[in-house]
């Protein structure tokens, strides 16, 4: 099963949440989420990055959590990134940052995040009126409350050749999610990508 652009059947936007997982389906290993990119190799990593090149043309708005945004912000707006042939996209693609607690989410010499202290009441809101992807990228915390509110159409999956044997799961326990797979891709070098949309 190949990977497809992201079908949209009416003109209403749509919410698709982007993570790695491992193979075991754990978002994090007890040490934190280095435990799973630690275990994927160039050329996957690579991919991935390609993927999203082509994602980010159909993304309207990128939403992160408080501690994703801090991790991005030390890197993508910064030198370290300028090797990297994704981040002129991701640096200006339009950003909202969910925090009840920041009062500004500046992006280095781009234009600065929107703070959002609702994200579920924001989301609801863009979600009913016509537009591009919202893209969650990261921010287990913020993806976990869309899910339970119904607010995220597409789980967009990239997998690591690791299990881990524990961690932080990617779906919160007792919260089981109904899911039907529209897309996927292995890659060569270990690792797959995976699309799902998020049933009912």
């Amino acid at each position: 099963m190949d990977s497809r652009p992201h079908d949209r059947p009416d003109h209403r936007r749509r919410v698709v949440a982007q993570q790695w997982i491992s193979v075991d389906g754990f978002a994090a290993g007890p040490t934190g989420e280095g435990e799973i990119f630690a275990h994927v190799p160039a050329e996957s990593d690579r991919r991935s990055m390609a993927i999203n090149e082509t994602l980010l043309g159909e993304v309207e708005t990128v939403l992160l959590g408080r501690r994703t945004y801090e991790v991005f912000v030390a890197f993508w707006p910064t030198e370290h990134s300028r090797d990297v042939p994704v981040a002129p996209l991701v640096n200006a693609v339009p950003k909202l940052v969910a925090s009840t607690t920041l009062a500004a989410a500046p992006w280095g010499d781009h234009a600065a995040a929107e703070v959002v202290s609702d994200a579920v009441a924001h989301v609801r809101d863009l979600r009913a009126g016509p537009g591009g992807l919202v893209l969650v990228w990261g921010s287990l915390a913020l993806m976990r409350s869309l899910l339970a509110a119904g607010l995220v159409d597409e789980l967009d999956l990239f997998v690591a050749p690791v299990a881990l044997g524990g961690g932080t799961p990617l779906i919160a326990p007792g919260r089981p999610v109904g899911l039907r797979q529209i897309a996927g891709e292995v890659f060569p070098a270990g690792g797959a990508h995976l699309r799902f949309a998020v049933a009912g």
